[in-house]
């Protein structure tokens, strides 16, 4: 079917507290939809989205993503894991990158933790907030984090009433353990 003729798939998830309210509209479920995001822009953060330079749809995805939350203010970014382009290399200090289940291939793993550490260069008290389904729990990336100089602490979701399997209206089937870390560049230990 072609892109034209495509049925028009929109998602809505709400977020709540006791004061306040986020809805947010995702056009098209899959890669690039820039969740995360979307959320920050809406809780009024700069962002800037990036997804992978090698699959121009889910950039467009992210577009569309911006365009139907009325955000027009947000950088879209094509960057690939482990390589350093023009588009990393150009990229501005940032103060936390948001990264939504992208542990998901063993092979991938060095190419993300070694992309985090360079951003970090350019500005060491940045973070790396990021959440994962566990597939296997034979997977590790301690070695990697010790390797590029970097730490993390797991969040418990429970802290902020994310552990809920219907968490913003999601209707996801089954059992899913889901793990929220926060990684950061390790304190040296020299003196």
């Amino acid at each position: 079917m072609s892109s034209s003729k495509r049925q028009k798939i929109e998602k809505f998830f709400k977020f709540s507290s006791d004061s306040e309210n986020c809805t947010v509209c995702i056009p098209e479920i899959g890669a690039g939809t820039s969740l995360p995001g979307i959320v920050a822009a809406k809780c009024e953060a700069t962002v800037i989205l990036s997804d992978s330079s090698e699959y121009p749809q889910c950039l467009a995805n992210c577009a569309a993503s911006c365009e139907a939350n009325n955000l027009s203010n947000i950088t879209i970014v094509g960057i690939k894991w482990g390589q350093f382009t023009p588009e990393l290399l150009n990229l501005q200090p940032v103060d936390i990158i948001l990264g939504s289940d992208c542990f998901f291939d063993t092979k991938d793993f060095e190419d993300i933790i070694v992309t985090v550490a360079f951003i970090m260069k350019k500005r060491p008290s940045t973070e790396f907030w990021c959440t994962y389904q566990e597939r296997s729990s034979s997977r590790s990336i301690e070695y990697l984090l010790l390797k590029w100089g970097l730490e993390s602490r797991e969040i418990d979701l429970e802290t902020f009433e994310a552990d809920s399997p219907t968490l913003a209206g999601s209707t996801l089937p089954g059992n899913h353990t889901i793990h929220m870390f926060i990684m950061k560049k390790k304190k040296s230990t020299d003196s």
